[in-house]
C-alpha cells in the first residue's frame, strides 16, 4: 500500500465484528482512522448494516465485512 494512503475504519462502539476488524488491521501493522459512525448521520445511513468497513481514502475502494487477515492485506496491497 502506498504510504500516503489513508485508512479509515468505519465502526461503532461495542461492536465486536469491529473490534475484530481493528485487530486485524493491527496485525497488519496499518495505521487507520477510526470512524464512529453514530457520530454522523449520513455515515449510519451508508455503513449502518455493513460495518466493519476498511476504506482507503484517496481510492475510495471498501472492503466489506467478514474479512480475513489475507483478504485484508490482499486489499491494501501488502
Amino acid at each position: 500500500m502506498q504510504a500516503n494512503a489513508s485508512v479509515i475504519l468505519y465502526h461503532t462502539d461495542a461492536c465486536h465484528l469491529c473490534e475484530l476488524a481493528a485487530d486485524l488491521l493491527m496485525q497488519a501493522g496499518v495505521d487507520y482512522d477510526a470512524l464512529d459512525i453514530c457520530d454522523d448521520d449520513n455515515l449510519a445511513e451508508q455503513y449502518g448494516i455493513r460495518i466493519p468497513v476498511v476504506k482507503i481514502a484517496d481510492s475510495q475502494s471498501e472492503l466489506n465485512w467478514p474479512f480475513d487477515l489475507e483478504a485484508l492485506e490482499e486489499f491494501l496491497g501488502a
